[in-house]
């Protein structure tokens, strides 16, 4: 059987998503972020006589790697999640994890376009496929990118890191990018290119519309008492699952001018497992600095 240290990476909050599937019954586990498989593998070892694993990925690398380190234990799609998954015909869907952060390989992997010190500037997730990075920076306009930066980065100094990007620009390089960001953004315990990049990045990848699609379908399918674990990497992410568990779980829908209920008062979908986030411990975050803005929910849907 594979062992955790296959993997070219250790996948976050791993012990607390494996303990989130503790009352996983027999059916199938879909992996929406297969990545390298790290955590797939993991519940092979721990839950592999009742769950059959099915991974679906957009990067060819990571599925192939992660099918010849799991061979017949998986079954892989290779797709955007929210597109894939409204599409699975197993049935019983039992348990479902997503980890929306960058995978470590390609974050490492200078070719990609994500690192601030790379020669390219891409960020694809699928490089195959879909508009690159470079084609953002260079080629929106100055108010596109204001609200990208503004919405997607929540960056204040939105308007004077857009007017730099436009006056200086083209740019076909990741580090070129990063020293711009390094003049212009306020100084900073983090990387001032951090927040620009995490920008520049959902955008490419359709992030939020990703998630945004993959919750729907989640709510369309309603898988019968299916655990669903979902790590976000930042408050935008966060407050989409946050909002939607929060929606899921309400039993009373009518409106709050309603003087009286009359809805019937059993409209939840199921339950929320983690009323607040779980986080990484201190221990793993001093081992994998990735961890540290990690954030882990948890819903069950009724039976």
């Amino acid at each position: 059987m594979s062992k955790r240290s296959d993997a070219p990476h250790v996948p976050v909050l791993l012990e607390e998503v494996l303990e989130s599937f503790e009352g996983i019954e027999e059916g199938y586990f879909v992996d929406c972020t297969l990545g390298y498989a790290g955590h797939s593998a993991a519940m092979s070892e721990r839950y592999g006589d009742r769950i059959a694993l099915i991974g679906i990925d957009r990067d060819d690398e990571a599925l192939a790697f992660s099918k010849k380190r799991l061979g017949e234990r998986i079954r892989t799609y290779k797709g955007s999640f929210s597109k894939v998954f409204p599409t699975l015909r197993e049935d019983p869907i039992t348990g479902v994890l997503a980890d929306f952060g960058v995978s470590s390989l390609q974050l490492d992997k200078l070719e990609r376009g994500f690192s601030f010190e790379s020669d390219n500037l891409d960020m694809r997730m699928d490089p195959t496929s879909g508009i690159t990075a470079r084609e953002v920076v260079n080629g929106y306009g100055k108010l596109e990118l204001e609200k990208i930066f503004r919405e997607y980065g929540e960056i204040r100094p939105y308007k004077k890191l857009a007017s730099a990007v436009v006056e200086n620009r083209p740019f076909t390089e990741a580090k070129a990018l990063a020293a711009l960001a390094k003049r212009v953004m306020p100084k900073s315990k983090h990387n001032p290119a951090t927040l620009m990049f995490q920008a520049i990045r959902i955008e490419v990848n359709s992030e939020l519309d990703e998630i945004e699609g993959l919750l729907d379908a989640l709510e369309q399918k309603r898988p019968k008492s299916a655990i669903i674990a979902l790590i976000t990497f930042h408050s935008l992410e966060d407050r989409l699952v946050k909002q939607r568990f929060k929606r899921w779980s309400k039993s009373c829908i009518c409106s709050a001018e309603a003087m009286r209920c009359t809805c019937g008062n059993d409209n939840a979908l199921g339950k929320i497992v983690t009323k607040k986030p779980i986080v990484a411990t201190q221990a793993e975050c001093r081992t994998n600095p990735r961890s540290r803005s990690a954030k882990l929910r948890v819903f069950r849907f009724n039976a």
